[in-house]
């Protein structure tokens, strides 16, 4: 039964990644962008519902209801007044911008917060667990993370598949040049794309901030998780951006299980196997996205 709890926290684990890597697969799908910052924007969410937790006195996840809109402005403004200007042929140019930006932000993050390791606290719920058969308990914290990753990717998908504003992110991906002979305003629809991924990256950034400790430095180990279950799933699939967080998962419970020092090694023998294996990734692209 050791063996069963080792995988079911690894999947449970593994809904956290989802998270992480859900924003930077859409920010892909649509406009091509390789994010290196997307690990600091993470960390930035999470000190983001730190100073409002200090400031207004709020739950912490009750602070999501002002972190998603301020990081979804964010994420409008940097890529309408910055990211854009970036975009072409050539792809060096926003790898650059990005890795500037991470910079910038961990730096920016130093100063006010300092290198100080911070956590939120969100009482009870650290602590509460679930009873399953076979004398097997489970975190409810760990439970709800997972719903929350399940759940966002079933609205992304039904936004993508089922909403104007979906059909217009996919005309988009699909044909740049068509999708503005007929209208639409590509510095807007990427804008919006970077707007709902860094709406996504505040849930993964306050999910992160309860679960575990976290200070300026630690965003390009959560860019590597991110990029690793992007890959493992598949670019531009949703379900598969799930699947491959929980291998991820999975993987690294696993190597903890027979060695603690091997739990990150073994997440990345796993991805390098599926990069070797399958190098598109696990699971097929879904249409045009």
């Amino acid at each position: 039964m050791e063996w069963v709890s080792t995988i079911i926290q690894g999947v449970l684990l593994g809904g956290l990644y989802a998270l992480f890597a859900t924003g930077l697969s859409l920010i892909f799908g649509v406009m091509r962008l390789v994010n290196i910052a997307h690990g600091d924007l993470i960390v930035l969410a999470a000190f983001v519902s730190l100073a409002v937790v200090s400031g207004l006195g709020l739950d912490p996840l009750m602070s999501l209801v002002i972190v998603i809109p301020v990081m979804a402005a964010f994420g409008y403004i940097l890529q309408r007044g910055l990211l854009n200007y970036t975009l072409g042929n050539n792809i060096l140019p926003p790898l650059l911008v990005t890795f500037g930006l991470s910079i910038i932000l961990e730096n920016v993050l130093l100063e006010i917060f300092s290198a100080d390791s911070q956590r939120l606290l969100a009482g009870g719920l650290e602590t509460a667990s679930l009873a399953l058969p076979g004398g097997l308990a489970v975190g409810t914290f760990p439970v709800m993370i997972f719903v929350s990753a399940v759940a966002v990717i079933a609205c992304l998908q039904f936004m993508l598949y089922r909403t104007a504003l979906g059909r217009v992110f996919r005309a988009t991906s699909d044909d740049q040049q068509t999708a503005q002979l007929m209208g639409i305003d590509n510095r807007h629809v990427f804008a919006l794309a970077m707007a709902v991924a860094l709406a996504i990256v505040a849930v993964a950034g306050v999910f992160m901030a309860i679960r575990t400790n976290f200070d300026p430095s630690v965003g390009p180990a959560r860019l590597i998780y991110a990029f690793e279950a992007v890959i493992i799933g598949g670019l531009g699939n949703p379900w598969g951006t799930l699947a491959g967080g929980v291998i991820l998962g999975v993987s690294q419970a696993i190597g903890a299980k027979i060695n603690p020092g091997w739990q990150i090694l073994a997440g990345h023998i796993v991805f390098l196997v599926v990069l070797v294996v399958r190098p598109r990734g696990l699971f097929e692209k879904v249409q045009d996205l």
